[in-house]
């Protein structure tokens, strides 16, 4: 599991994934689309609701609906079994 301080830098590392481009693309309404970078980050700061992914260091809410939102990720490329 990340701990909170490396979880900025492992934000940042999701949002240059090819992957999790498509999926933040897919949940936006563009399936077949892959975001960009910065669309992509703009999508998870959304999604976590942060203005910044550093606050991922230190904002127990923000950490929470990140790991939610990775989990969704690995569900959704086949990694785990969807949730119920």
């Amino acid at each position: 599991m990340s701990t909170p301080s490396n979880l900025p830098q492992r934000a940042g590392i999701l949002c240059n994934d090819d992957q999790f481009r498509a999926f933040a693309a897919t949940r936006c309404g563009l399936p077949g689309h892959q975001f960009g970078a910065e669309a992509t980050a703009v999508y998870l700061r959304q999604v976590c609701q942060i203005r910044s992914r550093r606050e991922l260091a230190e904002n127990h809410a923000a950490q929470e609906r990140f790991e939610r939102l990775r989990t969704e990720f690995d569900a959704w490329r086949g990694r785990i079994a969807a949730q119920r």
